[in-house]
């Protein structure tokens, strides 16, 4: 069994993702899923894609961490475990995307202690790009550490977003961002959101904002925006308008809060 050291742990999410991402990319280059099913709306989907990438990865979990606790978006898992860790897994990211045959979808491991994150993996196998990051630590995409953008002027700056599934949320959504395109530079909307997270820590985004999204969206992706030295800030709740998070350079928080932090 693997030790507690974060690099043992890294090792172990690592090896979680990219087998789960295989996995996924073989089902993928298969054709559509003929087995899928609704959970909070009509549009909000499972596949069983997701459920054999979730049960892989916690069979492995469960042969080198079986004192850990695990969080995984499918089956209603939430295991507390013994030894103070707990792995948070979104076995796949992006499911209407892979569902459309939309090559943008990953797999996101995280391991969180008391204090949050401790380490995390976001694998994307369509496009071979694994990003990781360690407490503490600098964050790399295949090995090679990367950086944000370090943008804070809000007129050149591109941002991501997410929606919801809820037909009302979206509607707030949407003046949410009519009152902001017109003050950055442009939006983008592609439907992962730790690959969006893992894009913004990469520079290829200068921010992100969403809603509605879950621990298992968010754990890896916002651990390796934090060591690329962004901020994350919550977004509050206001009518038809969940809480949420908005990553950021630091100067472009408080700016970005004022347009998309507000009701709508």
């Amino acid at each position: 069994m693997s030790g507690d050291d974060p690099d043992a742990l890294l090792a172990v999410a690592v090896r979680a993702a990219r087998d789960a991402g295989a996995l996924l990319a073989e089902r993928f280059a298969r054709g559509r899923e003929q087995s899928i099913a609704a959970k909070s709306t009509p549009t909000d989907l499972v596949s069983e894609a997701d459920l054999a990438s979730q049960r892989a990865i916690r069979a492995l979990l469960a042969e080198q961490r079986p004192a850990d606790g695990f969080l995984g978006e499918e089956e209603g898992e939430d295991d507390p475990g013994t030894s103070g860790l707990r792995w948070v897994v979104d076995p796949l990211d992006g499911t209407i995307n892979f569902l459309f045959a939309i090559p943008q979808w990953c797999v996101s491991v995280a391991v969180q202690d008391e204090h949050g994150s401790l380490v995390g993996a976001v694998y994307d196998p369509n496009r071979d790009e694994l990003f990781t990051a360690v407490r503490g630590g600098r964050p790399y995409c295949n090995g090679a550490a990367i950086a944000a953008s370090g943008r804070s002027d809000l007129a050149t700056s591109m941002v991501a977003t997410g929606f919801a599934y809820d037909a009302d949320v979206r509607n707030a959504q949407a003046q949410v961002l009519a009152r902001l395109i017109p003050h950055v530079r442009d939006v983008r909307r592609f439907g992962s959101a730790a690959l969006d997270l893992a894009w913004t820590a990469a520079g290829r985004y200068d921010a992100y904002f969403e809603r509605t999204v879950k621990p298992w969206d968010i754990a890896a992706g916002t651990l390796i925006c934090e060591s690329a030295g962004l901020r994350v800030a919550e977004l509050p709740v206001h009518p038809n308008l969940p809480w949420g998070i908005l990553v950021a350079d630091p100067a472009a928080v408080e700016p970005l809060l004022a347009l998309v932090g507000a009701a709508a």
